[in-house]
């Protein structure tokens, strides 16, 4: 919204918007700034995150949250088993995408959608997930298997001497 202000991550001075317009043919949108005065400048915010201030009061749609509200929340299995913690967060198109790690299954990634996600509720820092239907393995331990049998080991064969190369004599 023109008047608004936003941030370049890391940096505390401040960017206010001029205008601001959704991108016709894909996601984002076109921002201008009043400080930005130079296409030269505009290139370095080109691919940089910007930050807004988030005031607490600001009211959010229903199951609408901000993503550090999520990140760190616990994720469990529809049986109650923890399956690790979510660690990031990031879009693809329409789609954010949760990244859990520090369970039994590794690091594995979690798409925002109701086929995977059964309660989402990180105020109360819980999600708890269909881990079936992300068809979620353990990482491959590094340990042998010790139900496994040994392979058997091969016999190195020595290389017949080559009886055509004349010896070399006195």
């Amino acid at each position: 919204m023109p008047g608004g202000t936003l941030f370049r991550e890391g940096d505390e001075r401040p960017l206010t918007i001029a205008s601001a317009e959704a991108v016709a043919d894909g996601p984002g949108w076109r921002i201008r700034f009043r400080e930005v005065t130079s296409r030269e400048v505009a290139d370095t915010l080109r691919g940089a995150y910007l930050e807004a201030v988030i005031r607490p009061d600001a009211h959010l749609a229903r199951g609408t949250y901000y993503w550090h509200e999520v990140i760190g929340s616990t994720v469990k299995g529809v049986d109650g088993a923890e399956l690790g913690t979510v660690r990031d967060i990031y879009r693809v198109g329409e789609t954010e995408v949760y990244v859990v790690d520090g369970g039994p299954y590794g690091s594995f990634d979690v798409p925002a959608v109701r086929a995977f996600i059964r309660i989402f509720a990180p105020r109360r820092g819980e999600i708890v997930i269909d881990a079936e239907s992300l068809d979620l393995r353990p990482p491959r331990s590094h340990e042998p298997d010790p139900d496994r049998p040994k392979a058997p080991r091969r016999k190195s064969r020595a290389k017949p001497a080559d009886e055509s190369t004349p010896e070399s004599g006195p």
